[in-house]
């Protein structure tokens, strides 16, 4: 094919990639819009004093998830760009010790004392499905769009794996997988580097009235699933009987997760980090607030340079004439 007329038809598919995002970007589209009520959201009860670890939601999760995730043909286009580091985890689709593109949910583990008492903590982790979503707000095309009940999933149709949704989550959820995606058909070493995947909350099934497969394997009726409202009390109320603390209902604005815990959270933190159980796919239980905090701060600080600038001149200019004074 002539090179011209290939470069036209590239151009054409990514006019086409950006109208069919048009409309998740459209104020006017309720579902597609980032943020939701809590009365509309669905969450889950972690019980972290019941979980014993046993990896049952996880095998569940990649029953449910895990076939879903496509496999590159070939070697992924190395990106122009230096800063776009999109991995290829096609040869290690059977890891199940962190978070990757094939791997949505993971058991987080550490071992501390607590009150005289050796514990062994155990914490299913996987994507919080923020009330108010920043990654969904970032996305360059559209592809993640956030449903009535919470759920927060990437459309696979429109998702370039631009990058911006692993930057914009405060605990780094999302995971690009190099070398699958529509971005090949475009320009692959210039625009995207693949698909984004993360934790869908099984959107669909949420949709239809059902339990996500996760919260059905676990053999300990460790998680708990219904609506936000309720799961928000039961939580407060699980970690008022045991004098224990609750993650997830406030940070970053509120999610659809609950971790409850007789174990502080901050204690759980330090015995990660000293265990090397924080890093890459591995995210910490900072306590996060809206993560947009420093994104609105520095683009005040955009919109008052003029301003300051405006004024520093003028005072330049009074100084100035203060000196021609005799």
């Amino acid at each position: 094919m002539n090179p011209g007329r290939r470069t036209a038809l590239r151009l054409l598919a990514a006019g086409g990639m950006l109208s069919a995002a048009a409309p998740a970007l459209a104020a006017g589209d309720e579902e597609d819009a980032a943020g939701i009520a809590p009365e509309e959201a669905r969450a889950v009860i972690i019980d972290v004093d019941a979980c014993d670890g046993c990896g049952a939601c996880v095998e569940a999760c990649r029953a449910a998830r895990g076939a879903g995730v496509p496999v590159p043909r070939g070697a992924a286009p190395r990106s122009l760009w230096s800063w776009v580091r999109a991995r290829d985890w096609s040869d290690r689709r059977d890891v199940r010790w962190r978070l990757t593109p094939y791997n949505w949910m993971y058991i987080q583990r550490c071992s501390l004392v607590w009150k005289g008492r050796r514990r062994a903590i155990y914490l299913p982790r996987r994507c919080f499905h923020c009330l108010n979503p920043q990654c969904v707000s970032l996305c360059p095309t559209g592809a993640l769009r956030q449903e009535r009940s919470g759920a927060v999933h990437a459309s696979p149709d429109i998702c370039l794996g631009a990058g911006r949704c692993p930057r914009a989550c405060p605990w780094f959820f999302p995971k690009i997988q190099a070398g699958v995606g529509p971005y090949l058909n475009i320009f692959p070493r210039l625009l995207g580097s693949g698909l984004s995947f993360k934790c869908d909350f099984c959107w669909e099934r949420l949709r239809d009235g059902e339990t996500p497969p996760c919260v059905r394997a676990c053999p300990r009726g460790a998680q708990h699933f219904g609506p936000w409202r309720d799961m928000a009390r039961l939580a407060d109320d699980m970690a008022a009987e045991r004098d224990g603390e609750v993650f997830g209902k406030l940070e970053n604005g509120g999610t659809c997760l609950f971790y409850v815990s007789s174990v502080p959270f901050w204690h759980i933190e330090a015995a990660l980090l000293v265990q090397r159980g924080i890093g890459p796919g591995m995210p910490s239980l900072r306590p996060a607030g809206v993560s947009m905090e420093r994104e609105n701060a520095a683009t005040r600080l955009l919109l008052g340079a003029p301003l300051f600038g405006a004024g520093l001149a003028a005072l330049r200019l009074w100084r100035d004439r203060q000196r021609k004074r005799p």
